[in-house]
C-alpha cells in the first residue's frame, strides 16, 4: 500500500494534510516521531514519499541514497521519495520561499538581508536570498557559530538591514505572543517575511504591517512547497494556479471572524447569523468569561471593578486568539488594551459593527458601564476612533440586520 505523509517532532497543528489532500488524490498522514523513534522509521523505509519538518531536515540526509543537487547545496532535505527501495531527497522550501518573494514583490537585489535562525529552513532561505542577489546576508541565531552571529552583535552592527526574514520557530503556536526581534530599531527596513504559518499572522508580521512595511507570513510558502513536493511524489507537473486557490481557501477556513463594536451594536446576534452561514462556531467572549469564571460580569465588577474584568478579558483574548475558524463576538471594551487586538488579529479578520449612537441601548443592568444614555455617549466618543483603527473592515448596522449580515458575507467571500 502506498504511504505518504509528514515526519517531525510536533505535528498536531500542521496544515500539511489538508494541503496535500487538496492537491492530490491520496491519503496524507501526520507522523510525529520522537528522536528515539526517528532512526528506526528511516531505516525501515516504510513509505512511498514523505515530507520532513523540524527538527529532522538535516538528520535525514545520512539515510538517503541520492540527493538532488539543489538540496545538496542547501544542506537540508524536506521531501523524500522512495523509488524501488532507494531514497532520494529534495528541498522544496527553496522554491516555496521564492514563490512568496515574487508574489509579494520583495526586491532583495543590492539590499542588506537579515536572516533569523540557522536551522534546516534557514538553509533553504539563505540559498534563495543568494539567488536574489542580496548585497549582504547576516544570519542571527541564539547559538553563535556556523555562520551565525549573536543578537547582540546584530543590534550593534546591522540596524541598517532592509529586509528581515524569520526562519526560527519564535512566534509559532502555541507561543504566539513572542517575536524574535524588535523592528522599531531598524531604520531602513522595507520588508519582513516570516516562514511561520501558525498563527496566520505572527506578532512579527503584525508589527511590520503596523509600520507600513511589506509583511508576509509563511502560509503561501507552505502551500507552494507542498505543490512542488506533490510533483516529486507523483512525478508529474501541476499548474501554479492551485497554490493561490488552496491558500485562499485555507486562509478563509482558518481565519477567525472578530466582531468589535459598542455594547448593543448587535455583535452576538450578527455573529450567530455569520456562524451559521460560514459553518463556523460562535464564541461570545463575555459569555466565555462568565462560564470560565463561574460568575456574572456584574459580580466580577463588584469583586474587583473594571481592572479585574479587563484582566479576565485579556486572558480570554490570548486563549481565543489561538483558535482557528471561529466567529468571536467581543465585548465592547476589547479595544481598550492594544494587547487584546494584537493577539486577536494574529488569526482573525476584524470587522467593526458600526451602529450609530442613537440606536444604542441607553442603559442595561447587565452591563456595568452602560448605566445611562450619557454614560453610553461618553463611551462612544472615547472608543469610536479605536474601533475604526483596529478594524480591517467596517460594516454599519443602522438599517436591517440582514443587510449587515449580507455585507459581512460579501467581505468574507
Amino acid at each position: 500500500m502506498k504511504r505518504y505523509g509528514l515526519i517531525g517532532e510536533k505535528l498536531s497543528h500542521s496544515f500539511s494534510k489538508e494541503i496535500h489532500e487538496a492537491i492530490a488524490d491520496y491519503t496524507y498522514d501526520l507522523i510525529p516521531l520522537s528522536k528515539e523513534e526517528f532512526p528506526k522509521f528511516m531505516e525501515q523505509r516504510d513509505f512511498t514519499a514523505i515530507n520532513v519538518t523540524i527538527p529532522y531536515k538535516k538528520n535525514v540526509i545520512p539515510y538517503l541514497d541520492e540527493i538532488d543537487d539543489a538540496a545538496k547545496q542547501i544542506g537540508a532535505v524536506n521531501t523524500i521519495v522512495n523509488r524501488d527501495g532507494k531514497l532520494k531527497g529534495y528541498n522544496t522550501d527553496y522554491t516555496g520561499f521564492l514563490y512568496m518573494v515574487k508574489k509579494h514583490h520583495v526586491d532583495m537585489e543590492g539590499k542588506k538581508v537579515l536572516v533569523i535562525g540557522n536551522g534546516g529552513a534557514s538553509a533553504a532561505i539563505r540559498a534563495a536570498v543568494a539567488h536574489e542577489k542580496a548585497a549582504s546576508m547576516i544570519v542571527v541565531d541564539i547559538i553563535v557559530g556556523n555562520g551565525a552571529i549573536s543578537y547582540e552583535e546584530c543590534l550593534e552592527k546591522h540596524l541598517d538591514a532592509q529586509i528581515i526574514i524569520n526562519t526560527s520557530p519564535v512566534g509559532m503556536y502555541p507561543k504566539t505572543g513572542n517575536s524574535p526581534i524588535d523592528l522599531s530599531l531598524f531604520h531602513r527596513l522595507e520588508s519582513v517575511m516570516d516562514v511561520v504559518y501558525n498563527p496566520l499572522t505572527t506578532k512579527l508580521a503584525l508589527e511590520a504591517k503596523e509600520r507600513g512595511l511589506i509583511a508576509v507570513n509563511g502560509l503561501e510558502m507552505l502551500v507552494a512547497q507542498a505543490k512542488q513536493a506533490v510533483e516529486h511524489f507523483l512525478n508529474e507537473t501541476i499548474n501554479d494556479e492551485v497554490i493561490d486557490q488552496i491558500y485562499q481557501n485555507l486562509y478563509q477556513e482558518r481565519s477567525n471572524i472578530i466582531l468589535i463594536g459598542m455594547p448593543s451594536a448587535g455583535k452576538t446576534t450578527i455573529g450567530q447569523c455569520i456562524a451559521e452561514k460560514s459553518h463556523k462556531e460562535l464564541i461570545d467572549m463575555d459569555a466565555y468569561i462568565v462560564e470560565k469564571e463561574g460568575k456574572s460580569i456584574p459580580a466580577i465588577f463588584e469583586e474587583g471593578g473594571e481592572p479585574l474584568f479587563r484582566a479576565k478579558e485579556t486572558q480570554a483574548a490570548i486563549t481565543l486568539s489561538k483558535y482557528n475558524g471561529k466567529v468571536i463576538a467581543t465585548g465592547g471594551g476589547i479595544i481598550k488594551h492594544k494587547i487584546n487586538m494584537d493577539y486577536l488579529k494574529q488569526n482573525g479578520i476584524v470587522i467593526f459593527i458600526d451602529r450609530s449612537l442613537e440606536y444604542l441601548v441607553g442603559s442595561d443592568a447587565t452591563r456595568p458601564l452602560c448605566s445611562s444614555k450619557d454614560a453610553v455617549a461618553q463611551m462612544y466618543e472615547e472608543r469610536i476612533d479605536l474601533y475604526r483603527a483596529y478594524a480591517d473592515y467596517i460594516v454599519d448596522n443602522n438599517s436591517s440586520l440582514q443587510s449587515c449580515v449580507d455585507a459581512i458575507i460579501h467581505i468574507l467571500q
